[in-house]
């Protein structure tokens, strides 16, 4: 690990020195000779570039690259993991989720810390007190990410909490006050949102173009890339599909809307429609052949398939990723979802992957971090 014997603060980089990071970032290492080619830049920018990003400890000489021609071949430079940590942390009604990534957005650890109130700044000092102790084992913490359900719009270029009803909160300046608390850069977004960059960047969707993840939890939210940007909407409320209509009739949500999402395919619907007491309940029942829960389950597959076509009509992704912790939906009623994707979509649409993926809480704190990296580059 690098040492330091003075505080850390992530150096001020140039747009063009931002640019060489983030290829490095995103696609792994690099020769010199392709960064070249990518960014356009000149040769002998490039080298000053990536020797002053070297310098700083963000990359390192990773040796020459395999020769596949005459002439010298070219250096490769790579990112340098522990040359930055950021701190991602995932806000509840009941908790504070953390994790600590390096800068290749491996998690080194994470923790949960119960939250003793709701209150602005009780929350704001907990999450403070857990910088604190990222700092200390990991002195070049750069900046913190923090992620809710919840809207999030900026206001004056800073983050404000719009609503938040887990935690009750309206028109928070949430930035300013993390950034007052902890003295870091501090990136705030969507739960979802944050979980669909992370994805995007460096999970389940690297490498495409265009991607949807929905996350299947308390309640059903949808994030979408499209041609590698996040869209991120007027005022920050986008992927809402809680309450889209899946079935012209069928039970009622908590609005009093007649088959929309919420009504089928979120944890609270699921227990409702099963008379189930907790989702592992419903879930070991179905799986034992108790109708009640088997057809909760099937039909919560339904209504996320008939979802998922919505979106591939709307946005044309390459994947789509089915994560959070009621996922096992997506496995237990794959038939219904797969058939319910078929039959919903255009005529001339192409059915893109859809992968349930493995889901961990600490996983929104993970996305959150990330974001706290895309904050700087």
């Amino acid at each position: 690990m690098i040492e330091s014997r003075t505080p850390w603060a992530w150096p001020p980089l140039t747009s063009a020195q931002r640019t060489v990071l983030l290829d490095v970032l995103v696609n792994g290492p690099r020769s010199r000779s392709q960064l070249t080619r990518r960014t356009g830049l000149s040769r002998a920018t490039l080298s000053r570039l990536t020797r002053d990003l070297t310098a700083t400890g963000l990359l390192e000489e990773a040796g020459p690259a395999v020769a596949s021609g005459p002439g010298r071949p070219s250096d490769v430079v790579a990112l340098r993991p522990d040359g930055a940590h950021f701190v991602g942390m995932k806000l509840t009604g009941a908790a504070l989720y953390v994790a600590v990534t390096d800068l290749q957005a491996r998690v080194l650890t994470t923790e949960e810390v119960p939250l003793g109130s709701r209150e602005v700044d009780d929350v704001v000092a907990t999450m403070a007190a857990a910088v604190e102790r990222a700092r200390a084992a990991f002195p070049r913490v750069s900046a913190v990410g923090v992620c809710l359900a919840g809207d999030v719009q900026v206001v004056d270029r800073s983050a404000w909490v719009i609503g938040s009803d887990f935690l009750g909160w309206d028109r928070v300046p949430l930035e300013a006050a993390v950034v007052a608390a902890t003295g870091l850069p501090t990136a705030i977004s969507n739960d979802v949102q944050a979980l669909t960059v992370a994805h995007y960047w460096f999970g389940a969707g690297r490498g495409t173009g265009s991607l949807a993840v929905f996350a299947v939890g308390a309640g059903i939210g949808a994030g979408l890339v499209v041609d590698g940007r996040l869209v991120r909407g007027a005022h920050g409320r986008t992927g809402k599909v809680s309450h889209l209509i899946v079935t012209g009739d069928g039970p009622r949500c908590y609005r009093g809307h007649a088959g929309c999402a919420s009504a089928y395919v979120t944890v609270p619907a699921m227990l409702a429609n099963a008379g189930g007491a907790t989702f592992d309940d419903v879930v070991g029942a179905a799986r034992a052949g108790e109708a009640a829960a088997d057809e909760a389950l099937r039909a919560a597959g339904t209504a996320l398939g008939v979802l998922v076509a919505n979106l591939v009509n709307l946005v044309d992704p390459d994947k789509v990723i089915v994560t959070g912790e009621a996922r096992i939906v997506g496995e237990y009623a794959r038939a219904e979802l797969d058939e319910a994707l078929g039959r919903m979509l255009d005529p001339s649409a192409i059915a893109p992957p859809v992968d349930v993926h493995p889901f961990a809480f600490t996983d929104y704190a993970w996305g959150a971090a990330i974001t706290a990296v895309r904050h700087l580059v």
